[in-house]
Formats: C-alpha cells, sequence, structure tokens
C-alpha cells in the first residue's frame, strides 16, 4: 500500500573474523555464522538459535586448516611463480604464509636416514661370511661334521637366549605351533649337517651350487602340501636344476667311469653330492614349515629350536657313530670358534636385509654365495674348476634366480591390486 512505509530489516553486527556459510541447495535461511580459522575473531552471539563452536586450541587450529592449506598451496602455486605471493586462507591464518602445517619441522624428530642399497649389501656380506665359514670348515681336520655342526648349534643357543628372555616368548611357543616347530628344528639342523658332510668329501663350490637348488623345491613342497600354484615355469626351472645337478655329480653311465675334477674318489664325489640334495630338501621342507606357521611365531624362537633339537640330533649321531673328538690343535678350535660366529652373523645379516629389502633382490644378490665359492676354492684351495662344474653352476642359478624373480614379480603385482 501506498501509505504505508516498508520496514527496514535491522541489520546484525558481526564482529570481525566471522564468515557466513554458503546456503545450501535448497536456499535455507538462517545460516550459522563460523569463525575463520586461525582469525583471533571474538566469538558472535547465536544467530538463528545456533551456538557457535568454542574456541580451539593452537594444534586444533592448525589440524582444522590444513586442509585449507593444501588446497591454498596448490591455487597459488602459479601466482608464486609470477611473483604474486600466496593469498586465499593463508592471507587471514595464523600460520606460516605459504607454510604447510605438516611439513613444520618439529623439536625432537628426526628423519629417518635410509640408506639405498643397504639391504643388498647385508646380503652380500651375509654371503661372503657363509662362504668363509665353509673355507675353515674344509680346513679343520680329524673333527666329523656332526661335531662341528654341534659347536655351531651351542653358538647359536647362546646368542639367541638372552633375546628370548628379553622378548618374553618363552622356551617352548604356543601350543598348536610345536610340533611345527619340531620339524623346523629337526629339519634345518638336519640341513645343515648334511650341507657340513658334503663340503668336507667334495669340492666346495660343487656343494654350493647344488644347495642353491633349495628355492626350486621349496616350489615343488609348496604346490604338493601348500596348494600353492605350480605353473608351467616353476616346471622348467626345476629341470633346469636336475639338469645342473646332473652336470656336477657327473654319474659314471653318463660321463663314463674317469671323471676328472673331484676330490678323493667317485663314491665320495657320489656321497656328497646326494648329501647336498638332501640338504637343499630338507631346507626347502623348512621353508614351507615356516611359511605354514607365518609370522604368529618369533624369529628367535624358531632359532631356539633349530639349535636345541639340533644339538640334541648331533649328539645322538655322534653316539651311534662314534665320532666324538676334540680337536688335537688350537688352530682347529679357533676355526670351530670361528665357524660358529661367522655362522651366525651371516644369518642375523640375511635376516636384517629380509627386513629392509624385497625377497626377490635379496635371493638374486645372495646367488655370489656361489661366486665367492669359486673364488675361495680357487685361491686358498688350490682347486680349478672343471667346465662341467661351471656350466651346472649357470644351470642351478638361472633356475633359483627365475623362481626369485617370479615370486617377486607376483607379490609386486599383488600389492598393487590391493592399492587400486
Amino acid at each position: 500500500m501506498a501509505g504505508h512505509r516498508m520496514r527496514r530489516k535491522p541489520s546484525v553486527s558481526r564482529p570481525v573474523g566471522w564468515q557466513q556459510r554458503s546456503e545450501p541447495a535448497g536456499g535455507l535461511p538462517g545460516s550459522p555464522m563460523v569463525r575463520h580459522p586461525g582469525s583471533g575473531g571474538a566469538a558472535a552471539p547465536p544467530v538463528g538459535g545456533l551456538e557457535p563452536a568454542p574456541p580451539r586450541s593452537e594444534e586444533e587450529e592448525e589440524d582444522a586448516g590444513a586442509g585449507q592449506h593444501r588446497q591454498c598451496h596448490m591455487e597459488a602455486a602459479g601466482a608464486q611463480e609470477r611473483g604474486g605471493g600466496c593469498g586465499g586462507c593463508c592471507s587471514g591464518s595464523s600460520l606460516p604464509r605459504c607454510r604447510l602445517p605438516w611439513a613444520r619441522s618439529r623439536p625432537g624428530i628426526k628423519k629417518k636416514f635410509t640408506c639405498p642399497g643397504l639391504g643388498l649389501f647385508y646380503t652380500l656380506f651375509s654371503a661372503f661370511l657363509f662362504s668363509v665359514a665353509s673355507l675353515f670348515l674344509k680346513k679343520i681336520e680329524d673333527v666329523h661334521s656332526v661335531e662341528i655342526s654341534a659347536f655351531r648349534c651351542v653358538f647359536q643357543m647362546a646368542f639367541v637366549l638372552p633375546g628370548l628372555i628379553y622378548y618374553k616368548t618363552g622356551f617352548l611357543g604356543p601350543k598348536g605351533k610345536r610340533v611345527f616347530l619340531f620339524f623346523r628344528g629337526f629339519l634345518g639342523s638336519a640341513a645343515m649337517i648334511l650341507l657340513y658332510y658334503a663340503f668336507q668329501i667334495m669340492p666346495l663350490a660343487d656343494a654350493t651350487v647344488i644347495t642353491f637348488s633349495s628355492p626350486v623345491f621349496t616350489s615343488l613342497l609348496a604346490w604338493i602340501f601348500l596348494k600353492e600354484k605350480y605353473s608351467f615355469w616353476d616346471l622348467l626351472f626345476t629341470l633346469f636344476t636336475i639338469t645342473g645337478v646332473v652336470l656336477i655329480a657327473r654319474p659314471p653311465f653318463l660321463f663314463g667311469s674317469n671323471v676328472t675334477g673331484i676330490e678323493g674318489s667317485y663314491r665320495n664325489h657320489l656321497k656328497g653330492t646326494i648329501a647336498a640334495v638332501a640338504s637343499a630338501v630338507s631346507s626347502a621342507s623348512t621353508f614351507v614349515i615356516l611359511r605354514k606357521m607365518g609370522k604368529s611365531v618369533h624369529y628367535f624362537l624358531s632359532v631356539w629350536y633349530y639349535a636345541v633339537i639340533g644339538l640334541i640330533e648331533c649328539i645322538v649321531v655322534l653316539i651311534v657313530l662314534n665320532e666324538w673328538t676334540l680337536p688335537y690343535c688350537g688352530t682347529d678350535r679357533v676355526l670351530l670358534i670361528l665357524i660358529g660366529l661367522l655362522g651366525l652373523g651371516g644369518q642375523i645379516f640375511l635376516t636384517k636385509a629380509l627386513q629392509i629389502e624385497k625377497a626377490g633382490p635379496v635371493a638374486i644378490m645372495k646367488t655370489m654365495d656361489v661366486v665367492f665359492a669359486f673364488i675361495l676354492q680357487i685361491l686358498f684351495l688350490n682347486h680349478l674348476p672343471t667346465w662341467w662344474t661351471v656350466g651346472g653352476a649357470l644351470c642351478v642359478i638361472a633356475s633359483s634366480s627365475g623362481t626369485a624373480i617370479r615370486k617377486w614379480q607376483k607379490n609386486s603385482k599383488k600389492v598393487k591390486e590391493n592399492e587400486i
């Protein structure tokens, strides 16, 4: 009506630092006022019957502004290149300009330095320690391989016992895993005894090469007992391994009766080959058992079973064979101590390598053990390997490396699928 004046809405005074939220899609009136994070303005009285949020601490202010700073940092990148500085939310915030809160240096917190390739170096050093221990074993005279294995078990028990006490794992392990732990200890120590026996009666490089067929046997046993997939490539790698072992063993029905490049009689060479293959199969069985147990059993407990059951096994075998003799000279005693220390050191460095590096590169780098064995055999034992041994070594290394690479690719593919 003409006679009536239009009344003007009373304006609501808004304190400094308050911004009004954008209305929702329905355009509903009465949207509450919110304070801009970090503005430092005073709290305003309720508008539309809604209470404002209570004031927050400095840490909460930084967390609340983190999302706005991320967007500000991306939107203002072009402006910074042109010298325009950072605008947007940074201009009214109490945080430093263009400084992300999550990148802020906090006192007392240091970045962990990671050296690239450290895991591979640990693997290389572990292979060197194992090779030197094998060389010392060849140098010991008149001490049976089972007795040497017993000395190593004693060293492992002495070093693992403090770890068991520190981590409070107990000495028996979980009830449902004790059977697996027993067989892990029995088969693991049997693999060590057979390997030491092979080292004593056949060339060092030949025994080392044959033991590297363990990954191929692991794939085969995992297919049988764990129902894991066994592909055409696994079958091909198995055939390559068998070919390599045959080239090293050189059975008379294939190579004739005059076999050259062996230590002692061919009978001992054949016994050493059988012992090395049995050691590889026992080691593969140990890996299958460890995979079956998973991560529910502490590593120290697994090594403890390996040392205790191995020591009992060695004592029984020595009593049956009546081969228990103390070393005659001080050199052999020193070598026995060094074998125990080097074996333990190699195991520790290999474990550290697997903790910081993927299993595929570690398995490939571990083939350097064969190279070290050839070098030490030539330099200190004056025994040149034959071309048959070199060909067999190439077959075994190719098969074990191929198995490791395929396993690595499968695990990487699974990780990528899980990320997607």
